[in-house]
């Protein structure tokens, strides 16, 4: 009698193991159709699939832990790990790894993917003018941008932490990050507007002919300087992130380091690159990764200032142009693989940085 009734109980639950999948994955499907095929009222399509997204993934949790609940000890601990990450590898894998796998392979492809070319695509990436003066210019963006926004945040941090003015001074350095990018260039196009004669509209303009000078058309007239001041405007804004990382890094270092630093004579900037930089230097190097990635991905402020004209194209405006208003799916893949290539590195760099330090 136990033997046959706990061969019963294992036939019960790989039953449920099976039904209960099988199930919410032929339930969402049917909701997911019904949604994509009925034509109701634009309010009631927007809640119903809120309430779907929240009860139905609620439900999915639950139903499939109940399932593992019914498992013993040892095997609930092998199977939940999954359970709960392997959705949301499942969504990623979907999202990201099918397209970047889809991408890879248009790359090789010719403009209408309908032919193999080989990496000859590539190979006209680094020869094409306009797409070398892309890549020149991402180089500017990092080198130059992402550098400055660095340096600046660690800058202000430093000296924002020893002025009575602290929480003002970050509040109006972090205040640009509060808006968006799309944002952000319609206010500097505003800043930098030109036109022709002494009454100027543009902020700059106006107080350069205030002061006798000679207006400018500061993002198209004034090459390759142009590219300068448009990385102006990443600068303006990512300096409140790094100087929030870097000032609470700073709160970390102890006093009495530092204290027993300046009993021995240390001046502060010897103190400064000698003492505070090495013990911050994880967050240094996680805050330059980060912005360095978010440079190298730069588009908004391009397409909205210039449109990527005047030799202030960038390989994401070219991404843009190639695939979407030229059609070639071969180059604007090629790009985007060029950009992936190029992010991959600095996101290796550090998550070693970080097992270093023991963060996983």
């Amino acid at each position: 009698m136990i033997a046959s009734a706990a061969k019963q109980s294992t036939v019960l639950k790989i039953l449920f193991s099976i039904l209960v999948p099988a199930i919410n994955v032929a339930g969402h499907t049917g909701i997911f159709i019904f949604l994509r095929d009925s034509e109701l009222n634009s309010i009631v399509y927007a809640v119903l699939a809120i309430l779907w997204g929240v009860f139905g993934v609620y439900f999915m949790y639950w139903s499939l832990n109940w399932v593992v609940e019914l498992y013993s000890d040892v095997w609930r601990r092998r199977i939940q790990p999954f359970l709960f990450v392997g959705p949301a590898f499942l969504l990623l894998s979907w999202l990201l790894l099918i397209p970047t796998v889809r991408t890879l392979i248009m790359s090789f492809q010719n403009a209408a993917s309908t032919e193999f070319v080989g990496f000859a695509n590539y190979a006209a990436v680094f020869t094409d003018r306009l797409l070398i003066t892309a890549l020149r210019n991402n180089l500017l963006w990092v080198v130059f941008g992402a550098t400055a926004c660095i340096v600046l945040g660690l800058l202000i941090a430093v000296l924002a932490d020893r002025s009575s003015f602290e929480r003002t001074a970050k509040v109006i350095i972090f205040l640009p990050m509060a808006i968006s990018f799309v944002a952000a260039g319609v206010i500097w196009k505003f800043i930098y507007y030109y036109q022709p004669g002494d009454e100027q509209v543009g902020l700059l303009n106006a107080i350069v002919v205030a002061l006798g000078g000679e207006p400018q058309a500061w993002t198209s007239m004034t090459q390759p300087w142009n590219n300068l001041f448009l990385i102006a405007i990443l600068i303006w804004m990512q300096t409140g992130f790094a100087m929030v990382i870097f000032s609470a890094a700073l709160k970390g270092v102890p006093d009495d380091i530092l204290e027993a630093a300046r009993v021995d004579g240390a001046g502060e900037i010897r103190i400064f690159f000698r003492i505070i930089i090495p013990f911050i230097m994880t967050t240094i190097l996680s805050v330059s990764t980060t912005i360095v990635v978010f440079t190298l991905k730069i588009f908004d402020v391009v397409m909205i200032m210039t449109g990527g004209q005047y030799n202030t194209d960038v390989v994401a405006t070219q991404f843009y142009r190639q695939l979407f208003m030229y059609q070639n799916n071969g180059y604007g893949s090629t790009l985007a693989m060029i950009l992936l290539i190029a992010v991959i590195p600095v996101i290796v760099f550090n998550l070693r940085q970080i097992r270093k330090q023991g963060g996983f």
